[in-house]
């Protein structure tokens, strides 16, 4: 491996010169990279030589492109056997905005850390500060699959630590609200049905729609969590070990209810199945769910005076963990939080306590603070 200089003259007679970097790579194949300053050359070979002794150098007319790079590695992604709502989420990242705002030729080896700081500030310009977070993520993934991590290094985009806090009324359905929803569902079997489970189960969507009739055990008052169906309608594990869970049901008005839909219930393994026995998709659920939220004044009206649901499924989980922290006086159920982690099958308390710690009562004993003081104080 060396530095050299080359001198040449030109068809008019004109002196040239520039420096070569020559040096073999692991697999022994020789290269040679010319520039016009002996400072970029020198600082080349000293970045090469630490780069081949390591085994991650590739040479520039071996780099992929951005475009080759990131179908690796969503080929990668895809035999980890990942899920194709996660996979369709990264390759929109790729499609959408790395290769519009990188290129789809440029190679690798012509990022530098300026080229990747400018197109994080592209994102943000471009996107909402988490989504291009996500995006960011996904190209320093690709770099690192194609070993080219040391480009991004340091290069990131932080959490907003202003995160609004989850507020009822506005983020999920108020108590209220609910009591309404419930008595406007009464003459139907499977949306009352429906609006039980998901307001005092707290499931996931996915769960939701996976739930059979065998998960659900009628005389011992329980519901068990045990599968999930994708966006696309396929049947497949829950998302971690603990989303696998024991619900427990209530005896009075939720099992009534679930026995009653039983009996009218389509020909089906799941319990809210679509009319063909499928599992619903959560278009057709918001569509079912609509007249309701209008007739209990929980709707929004859209440009053309029409109502539209004024909260997504994953409010009624909200509402849920919220029902479970709340205090006793208030309707709720007082849980403590690894209760409430384990109902909502969070893999960690740290997760419930990000999302919901604010709703937790903070207690306060102002007898024992004024004995403390003075005992201190004398």
């Amino acid at each position: 491996m060396s530095v050299r200089k080359r001198q040449w003259k030109t068809a008019k007679g004109e002196v040239k010169e520039a420096w070569v970097v020559d040096y073999v790579d692991r697999q022994g194949d020789r290269h040679i990279e010319t520039f016009e300053r002996k400072k970029d050359a020198d600082a080349y070979h000293d970045q090469v030589k630490v780069d081949v002794r390591k085994g991650t150098h590739i040479a520039p007319s071996k780099s992929p492109t951005v475009a080759e790079a990131a179908e690796r590695w969503i080929n990668e992604i895809d035999g980890r056997g990942r899920e194709r709502t996660t996979l369709s989420a990264y390759k929109e990242h790729v499609r959408l905005h790395i290769l519009p705002l990188i290129g789809d030729n440029t190679k690798l080896s012509a990022l530098s850390p300026d080229s990747v700081e400018a197109f994080r500030d592209k994102l943000l310009k471009k996107l909402t500060r988490p989504m291009a977070r996500k995006v960011l993520i996904s190209f320093k993934s690709i770099l690192k699959a194609n070993r080219y991590s040391h480009v991004a290094a340091g290069i990131a985009i932080g959490s907003d630590k202003r995160k609004r806090r989850l507020e009822a009324g506005r983020d999920f359905p108020t108590t209220s609200e609910v009591s309404r929803l419930l008595n406007a569902a009464k003459g139907d079997m499977k949306w009352r049905a429906f609006l039980l489970v998901v307001c005092f189960c707290g499931l996931r969507s996915s769960e939701l729609r996976g739930l059979r009739w065998s998960d659900v055990d009628l005389k011992s008052c329980e519901l068990h969590v045990r599968q999930r169906v994708d966006h696309y309608g396929a049947v497949g594990r829950l998302k971690s070990d603990t989303s696998a869970r024991t619900i427990p049901l209530d005896r009075d008005v939720m099992i009534p209810a679930l026995m009653a839909w039983k009996i009218k219930c389509p020909p089906s393994d799941f319990v809210f199945p679509s009319s063909t026995g499928h599992s619903e998709h959560p278009a057709s659920i918001m569509r079912g769910l609509t007249p309701y939220m209008a007739a209990a004044a929980v709707a929004r009206t859209d440009e053309d005076g029409e109502p539209r649901h004024k909260y997504g499924l994953h409010a009624f989980r909200h509402f849920f963990a919220s029902w479970c922290i709340n205090p006793k006086t208030r309707g709720g159920r007082e849980l403590p939080p690894k209760e409430v982690q384990s109902l909502l099958g969070h893999s960690s308390i740290t997760m419930t306590m990000d999302t919901y710690g604010h709703m937790f009562p903070a207690k306060s004993d102002r007898a024992e603070l004024s004995a403390a003081v003075a005992q201190l104080v004398g």
